[in-house]
């Protein structure tokens, strides 16, 4: 117990290593360079030898945040236990990922197809390549792999829902024409997007926490008269009786967890001039620049999922996956809705005919993998193969 109490109390010091605080400073110091020096080094007349510098040392950057982001984000999760560990760093990427789109909205130029394009490459990314490489691997270590099937579920409730109406719905209404909204439509669509993903949240994190958590060996579910018991975190029993010196770790943990974050997010524009240029000059697809930052922004979120696939906590990688394209869906939708119809900007959230194939093969596969049934590494190879059919048909459409 005594031992227990001296962990609580661990100093700035302790929380903050000096291997974090050697990581951070580096990062930082990289941000300020290409906010300073950006402009002049990666304009009109870069080199291809400077976008090959460019290019490598924001990939190293990026990376190094990346593994920064992961462990902040354990260390939150086995304080807090789920799905509140998860939610802090979903949450944190996608207001992040919004915030940009939101930004190059309001920019000069016009961007119709902006959160479109951004959801439907979260979706082929998250619930394709990452939940594949999940099952895959997790599959290939432990043949079987246990869920919280009613959690499960419900993710995949609001896919559908949010799915279809933000980026299907356009497609087959009248609307203001050309696949646009009407203002009225946009209106109460982000209205209704808005409440049912916040009463999606509040029942997350309160009456329904249990969803959400991984069960116990041999089963698919934590029945209800079991919530209470299933949902205590991990290390403090609960967050009632979490100490002071617990809850300024975690603040501190926070802190630093954004303080991670926010690079990746920062160079990620930098990023994408350097790998638009690349695609230029290699005579590649366009869409192939949005897809590899998308793959950037994630990284962190990937990188959690695929790791807590490998240690058999199967729902965390659920939770970070699918709620993350919950997240990017409820979040986009309306904050580009909103942008539109204050700017007067043209919104287009339609999908194209091949885009609607994939969205709904996506969806049908997903129900497949997590109709209440272990998962088995084949399934993941499935998820694998639809994610390089979506690849090719960047290149080759």
């Amino acid at each position: 117990m005594s031992s227990k109490n001296i962990k609580s109390t661990l100093s700035i010091a302790e929380i903050i290593p000096t291997k974090t605080r050697i990581r951070l400073a580096i990062i930082w110091l990289i941000v300020g360079l290409f906010t300073v020096l950006g402009h002049s080094l990666l304009g009109d007349s870069m080199s291809p030898g400077t976008a090959a510098i460019a290019f490598f040392i924001l990939l190293f950057t990026i990376v190094g945040a990346a593994f920064g982001v992961v462990k902040e984000a354990d260390e939150l999760a086995h304080k807090l236990g789920e799905p509140y560990g998860t939610l802090i760093l979903t949450l944190s990427i996608v207001s992040i990922e919004v915030i940009l789109i939101s930004a190059v909205m309001l920019g000069p130029g016009e961007f119709p197809t902006i959160g479109k394009d951004s959801i439907f490459s979260v979706m082929m990314i998250i619930m394709n390549l990452v939940i594949g490489l999940c099952i895959l691997l997790g599959g290939l270590k432990y043949g079987e792999q246990e869920y919280n099937a009613q959690g499960t579920m419900s993710y995949l409730g609001m896919i559908i829902m949010l799915g279809g109406i933000g980026m299907m719905l356009p497609n087959f209404i009248e609307g203001a024409g050309n696949g646009m909204f009407s203002n009225t439509q946009a209106i109460v669509l982000s209205s209704l997007i808005i409440i049912l993903y916040g009463f999606f949240l509040f029942f997350q994190m309160k009456g329904y926490r249990h969803l959400y958590v991984q069960p116990k060996k041999g089963f698919m579910e934590i029945p209800f008269a079991e919530r209470h018991a299933a949902a205590l975190p991990i290390e403090t029993g609960s967050l009632n009786k979490t100490s002071k010196e617990n809850k300024n770790e975690i603040l501190i943990r926070s802190i630093v967890l954004v303080a991670t974050i926010l690079p990746i997010v920062l160079l990620s524009h930098n990023m994408a001039t350097v790998v638009d240029y690349g695609i230029k000059a290699a005579n590649l697809p366009p869409l192939l620049g949005g897809v590899l930052i998308a793959i950037i922004v994630f990284t962190p979120e990937s990188m959690t999922a695929v790791k807590a696939a490998i240690n058999n906590e199967f729902q965390r990688a659920i939770n970070l996956c699918h709620g993350a394209f919950v997240s990017t869906v409820g979040l986009t939708v309306p904050s580009v809705l909103i942008v539109g119809l204050i700017t007067g900007k043209t919104v287009l959230f339609g999908l194209t005919a091949t885009e609607m194939i994939l969205f709904v093969i996506t969806l049908l596969l997903s129900l497949m993998t997590f109709l209440g049934k272990r998962t088995t590494p084949i399934v993941g190879l499935m998820h694998l193969v639809l994610f390089v059919v979506f690849i090719m048909l960047i290149f080759n459409p």
